[in-house]
C-alpha cells in the first residue's frame, strides 16, 4: 500500500515527538519560568539556595526541557528607558589618571625643571607648574612622550593628548581625535555593561540598542517598573583601593586637594581620609565570586588581571603595616592593615554582608562599573495587563483561524481533512519548539505571523489532495493514487512556499523590531508547514492505509 520506508516513518514521528516535548514547557509557562529563575539564582550564588528557591526549582522536573518562548515587551509588560551617556565625565577621569604618569616623567628631569606641582584647573584639563621656567621645553618634551597614537580610523595619525605651554605652565588635555574615540568606547562599554548586568540577574531577552552618538535604548520584559530598571542599571558598583591618610570621626574634616573624605559603609561615626587617586580599580578585575571568610561569614573573592595584580602586589609589598581602604561607590567597605605582601592579585572583601548581598555585589563587580553617568531622558512602564489582553486576542484569533481551517478541510476532504488538521496541530507544536530552542522573542506581530501560518499551512495539503483526486479519476488504485499525489505535488509545494520564505528572509535582514518578529515566526511556520503537510500527513495516511486497507478512498 505504501512505498515509504519504515526508517523514514520512524524518523518523521521522532521529529514530531521531539517537537511536542520541547513545546510542552510553554503550556506551563509560569511554573517553568519560576523554575528557570530559581536555577539561575542558585547558580549565581555558587550552589547556595534558599528554601523559596528550592521550592521554585521543584515546580518543573530538571530532566525535562525547560526552555520557553521569551515574551516581548508588548506581551509580557516591562520597562522602557532611553538613557544619555555623559561622555564628558570620562575626559576628566582620563586626565585625572594621567597625573601620576606626568609627575613620574618630570621627576626624572627634576634637576632641570625644579619642583613639580599640580594647579587647579577645570574638569578635563591638567595644569602643571614647575619652579624652574628655563626647563619648560624639557618638561613639555617629557610630557609629550607620554602620548600614544589614536588607533581609530577617525583619528589615525593623531595623538591621544594635546600638550602645550600656557602662562609658564604645562597644560594637558585630550585631543579631538581621542575625544571622538573615547565617546565611541564609552557608549559601547556602557552598552555591554548594561547588557551583562541585566542578563545576569535573570531577565530574558532585553532590547539594548545604541541610538545616535550618545544614547542607549533599554527595554526589559518582566521588570515591574521603570524605577526598578533604573535602580538596577544605575548601580555603579565601582570598586577602588585607596591608601589611607588618616581616620577621623568628624564629618567636617578638611582634606587636601588630592584627598577625599569617605564614610564607612556600616557606620555613621567613622570616616577615612584617603588619597583620591586609587592604587588599583575594579576595571582591572577579571572575576568576582560570592564566598565565605574564615569565620564563615559571607564575603566576595576577587581576582585582578596581570596589570592590576602587579600594582596590587607592589603596593602591598611597600606598605606593610599601613591601612588600605577598599571603597565601593564612595563608601569604605573595610580598611584592613596590610600584614604581608599579597602576590597574584587575589583577595577577599569582607563586611556585614548577607548571602544575597554578597551574591549581588559579585554580579555587579563582574559586570563592571559604568564608565560614565547616565541621564534618563525617557522612561515608561508597560503593564502586563496590556500583554495579557494581546495574548488573549492572539489566542482567540488562533482558535478562530484553526476552527475555520478545520471546518473547511473536513468539509472538503472528509477523513483526509481530519488528517490535515492533525498535521496542523503538529505544525503549531513544532513552531513553538523551534522558537523555544533558538530563544526567539515572541511579540504581538509574531503572534500574527503564527496565525497567518495556520491559515497557510494547509495549502500544501490542498495541492496534494487535489492531485490524489486527479489520480483516482484516472482509475488508479488508492495506494498508487496516494503515492503519485504526494510525489508529484512536492515540486509545486516547494515552488508555492519558496516565495513566502524568501519574503520572510528579506524582512528579517532588512527590517527591525516588530517586522523581524513577524518574519521569524512566518519563516519558521513556512518550513514546519512544508514538513508536516508532506511528511506528517503522509505518515498518518500510511497508518490509516495499513490499518483499514480500504479498497476505495474518498478525498
Amino acid at each position: 500500500m505504501s512505498d515509504t520506508p519504515l526508517w523514514k516513518s520512524l524518523l518523521v514521528w521522532a521529529v514530531v515527538a521531539l517537537g511536542i516535548v520541547f513545546a510542552a514547557p510553554n503550556l506551563f509557562y509560569n511554573r517553568v519560568e519560576m523554575h528557570n529563575d530559581a536555577v539561575a539564582a542558585i547558580d549565581a550564588a555558587g550552589g547556595a539556595a534558599t528554601a523559596e528557591q528550592e521550592a521554585d526549582r521543584g515546580l518543573w522536573p530538571d530532566w525535562l526541557p525547560s526552555r520557553i518562548v521569551p515574551l516581548g515587551l508588548d506581551l509580557r509588560g516591562g520597562a522602557h528607558l532611553l538613557a544619555e551617556v555623559q561622555v564628558a565625565d570620562v575626559y576628566a577621569q582620563r586626565i585625572d589618571g594621567m597625573w601620576p604618569d606626568v609627575r613620574d616623567a618630570l621627576r626624572d628631569v627634576r634637576d632641570q625643571v625644579g619642583n613639580v606641582r599640580r594647579m587647579p584647573a577645570p574638569d578635563g584639563v591638567l595644569r602643571v607648574a614647575i619652579s624652574n621656567p628655563a626647563g619648560l621645553e624639557v618638561a613639555l618634551e617629557k610630557v609629550r612622550a607620554l602620548a600614544t597614537p589614536v588607533t581609530t580610523l577617525t583619528g589615525m595619525g593623531s595623538s591621544d593628548i594635546e600638550v602645550r605651554a600656557e602662562g609658564g605652565e604645562i597644560v594637558v588635555q585630550l585631543s579631538e581625535a581621542e575625544r571622538v574615540a573615547s565617546d565611541q568606547r564609552t557608549v559601547q562599554q556602557s552598552l555591554e555593561i548594561i547588557r551583562r548586568r541585566v542578563d545576569e540577574v535573570g531577565t530574558r531577552e532585553p532590547t539594548i540598542q545604541r541610538q545616535g552618538t550618545d544614547r542607549i535604548l533599554i527595554q526589559v520584559p518582566g521588570i515591574g517598573s521603570a524605577a526598578e530598571l533604573k535602580s538596577l542599571i544605575g548601580t555603579t558598583a565601582k570598586l577602588t583601593f585607596h591608601p589611607v591618610v588618616r581616620v577621623t570621626q568628624d564629618a567636617g574634616t578638611q582634606v587636601g586637594a588630592r584627598e577625599a573624605l569617605m564614610p564607612e559603609m556600616d557606620r555613621t561615626d567613622l570616616f577615612y581620609v584617603v588619597e583620591k587617586t586609587p592604587v588599583v580599580s575594579g576595571d582591572e578585575l577579571t572575576n568576582a565570586q560570592p564566598s565565605f571568610d574564615q569565620n564563615g561569614k559571607p564575603a566576595v573573592e576577587f581576582q585582578f588581571d596581570a596589570t592590576g595584580a602587579r600594582k596590587f602586589g607592589d603596593y602591598t609589598a611597600n606598605n606593610i603595616g599601613k591601612p588600605f581602604a577598599i571603597v565601593l561607590d564612595g563608601q569604605v567597605i573595610s580598611a584592613p592593615v596590610i600584614q604581608s605582601h599579597i602576590p597574584g592579585g587575589r583577595g577577599i572583601i569582607t563586611g556585614s554582608f548577607s548571602v544575597e548581598e554578597s551574591t549581588e555585589l559579585a554580579v555587579l563587580l563582574r559586570a563592571g562599573a559604568l564608565p560614565a553617568e547616565m541621564t534618563f531622558l525617557e522612561e515608561r512602564t508597560i503593564g502586563p495587563e496590556l500583554g495579557a489582553d494581546s495574548i488573549r486576542a492572539g489566542q482567540n484569533a488562533a482558535l478562530v483561524a484553526t476552527a475555520f481551517v478545520a471546518f473547511y478541510m473536513i468539509a472538503s476532504y472528509g477523513l483526509f481533512g481530519v488528517f490535515a488538521v492533525l498535521a496542523l496541530a503538529a505544525n503549531i507544536a513544532m513552531i513553538f519548539a523551534i522558537l523555544s530552542v533558538i530563544g526567539a522573542t515572541l511579540t504581538l506581530p509574531g503572534i500574527a505571523g503564527i496565525v497567518l501560518t495556520m491559515g497557510m499551512a494547509v495549502d500544501a495539503n490542498v495541492l496534494i489532495y487535489e492531485r490524489i483526486r486527479e489520480e483516482l479519476r484516472a482509475g488508479r488504485s488508492p495506494g498508487a493514487a496516494i503515492d503519485e499525489g504526494f510525489g508529484k505535488a512536492l515540486s509545486a509545494i516547494v515552488d508555492s512556499q519558496l516565495t513566502g520564505l524568501l519574503t520572510a528572509v528579506i524582512m528579517f535582514f532588512v527590517g527591525t523590531g516588530p517586522v523581524r518578529g513577524f518574519a521569524v515566526t512566518t519563516g519558521i511556520g513556512i518550513l514546519t508547514s512544508m514538513f508536516t503537510a508532506v511528511y506528517v500527513t503522509r505518515a498518518i495516511v500510511n497508518i490509516y492505509l495499513g490499518w483499514r486497507r480500504p479498497k476505495t478512498i474518498i478525498v
